[in-house]
């Protein structure tokens, strides 16, 4: 297993209980297939260097872990397809 680091940005406009789950959703995305969760650090909301589909803000979040290529593949699979992140990056450590 490698550790990632895996930020994302969430609609401003959620409220903050979606917010919460969506985390926890795709958090549950990664931990389902064997990927060990050091951190999930919640950034707040954000101005967003350009504008993302209509949006000025984000809600920035960020989840480092020691993942699986599986669970890896998996989050960004789901992250393509889901409205509410509109934007993401995921990084490998190299370390």
């Amino acid at each position: 297993m490698k550790n990632y680091e895996i930020m994302f940005i969430i609609r401003p406009n959620m409220e903050d209980d979606a917010k919460k789950t969506l985390v926890d959703n795709f958090t549950n995305v990664l931990t389902s297939r064997d990927a060990v969760v050091d951190k999930v650090e919640n950034w707040g909301v954000r101005n967003l260097a350009y504008e993302i589909g209509d949006y000025r803000k984000g809600n920035y979040a960020l989840i480092t872990a020691k993942a699986p290529v599986e669970a890896i593949n998996e989050f960004d699979r789901l992250a393509r397809i889901s409205e509410d992140i509109i934007r993401y990056i995921i990084v490998k450590d190299e370390e």
